[in-house]
């Protein structure tokens, strides 16, 4: 026996029908906004666009769109100033209203950026900023980094040294990142057999280095690992030439020579490191990310633009899960807790603490290159034990 129905009746069930389909289908005709709040001037600058470019860069080989919706950029510099973090990062997520906030550069303005997303429910992708907290103490379901804590690089440093040499000495910038940076390599050192006999550090960020380095050449260890950064690196490195400890004492580090080859010159080369890219990476997927780089900003890509790239390319796996619809928040952060992202840099997937889990590399300055030698460790987690989601 069929029903049957009223040419009313059929009439409201289709309206109901064509309701619930223009519901489903809404957000998708909506552009996502995507809260970039990275420097644009000061001393992360290039930084901070190196990060932007790798970031579009994603997004425009997907057409323009992330998770099948056009993507609406939102761009705020961030000043890499810490006493404006707050503001700015609220009046993207209140004022802007943006689905996902991406930065920074700075630890210190990414930190606030990272209690904001958790007081506000925000997805937050920080494509560069080192601290630990971020993973560790300040650890949320809402928060995700694509680049390194410090204590990574660190680690896979002191593993690298500790493959020659027995003893070391650190020098460092006496501030948040290089205390952990240091404890990475220290931990890494021993793991290797090897024993680190003084940390040697000044206030961040200071640069007369030579009483350090004196003393350095006092202490005759067999190897000397460094964490200063930026202008101060440069510095650091020539300073060490200079002072006739390049053959005698070799030098590591993870970001020594980052940026900086070109401005350092004779007295960087030849000198080892331990990060998780290296120029001239051998693999399809490198070697097609960086024609495409090429081909978009005409020149090659760094570190900083892989991060930027994989921050889109983990948001996009996120959205993809959810059909775009941002409103299905606790979906779309299982799908980017779940990510295997094939990286630039190799495979890229996500610790419990939502820190990357990522191989570390092996590169020696030889001209403008940090050249990959061999793996260091793969699948490097940060144990992130201070990490309570």
């Amino acid at each position: 026996m069929h029903a049957s129905f009223s040419p009313t009746t059929w009439a409201r069930a289709a309206a109901a029908l064509t309701l619930a389909a223009a519901g489903a289908t809404a957000h998708a005709a909506d552009p996502v906004k995507v809260g970039l709040m990275l420097p644009s001037s000061g001393t992360f600058a290039d930084l901070g666009k190196w990060t932007v470019d790798g970031f579009k860069l994603y997004v425009q080989q997907q057409g323009g769109k992330l998770g099948g919706r056009t993507v609406e950029y939102i761009t705020l510099d961030d000043e890499s100033d810490p006493s404006k973090a707050n503001e700015n990062a609220n009046k993207l997520v209140k004022r802007d209203k943006v689905d996902v906030l991406v930065g920074t550069i700075h630890s210190g303005v990414a930190l606030t950026m990272a209690k904001v997303a958790r007081e506000t429910k925000t997805i937050l992708i920080v494509p560069n900023a080192g601290a630990g907290e971020i993973t560790g103490a300040m650890c949320s379901p809402y928060v995700f980094r694509t680049s390194f804590s410090n204590w990574q690089p660190g680690y896979a440093s002191g593993l690298l040294a500790a493959k020659k040499h027995k003893t070391a000495v650190t020098i460092s910038w006496k501030y948040a990142a290089g205390d952990e940076s240091v404890q990475g390599f220290r931990q890494g050192f021993e793991k290797g057999g090897g024993k680190v006999l003084k940390d040697l550090s000044l206030p961040f960020p200071g640069v007369e280095f030579q009483p350090l380095l004196t003393e350095l050449a006092t202490i005759k260890p067999d190897a000397a690992y460094a964490f200063v950064a930026g202008a101060g690196q440069v510095k650091f490195v020539k300073d060490y030439a200079a002072a006739g400890l390049k053959d005698s004492i070799p030098l590591y580090g993870a970001f020594i020579t980052e940026g900086t080859l070109a401005a350092q010159g004779d007295a960087a080369q030849g000198l080892q490191t331990a990060l998780h890219y290296a120029d001239g990476l051998k693999s399809p997927r490198n070697e097609a990310f960086i024609a495409a780089h090429v081909k978009a900003y005409g020149k090659a890509p760094n570190l900083f633009a892989v991060q930027g790239y994989d921050s889109a390319q983990l948001y996009d796996v996120g959205l993809k899960a959810v059909n775009g619809d941002t409103k299905k928040k606790a979906e779309l952060i299982k799908a980017m807790e779940n990510a295997r992202l094939d990286s630039p840099r190799g495979p890229l997937s996500f610790s419990k603490s939502h820190n990357p889990v990522q191989n570390f590399y092996a590169r020696v300055a030889r001209g403008s290159e940090n050249v990959m030698t061999e793996v260091v460790v793969q699948n490097l987690a940060d144990p992130a034990l201070d990490c309570k989601p």
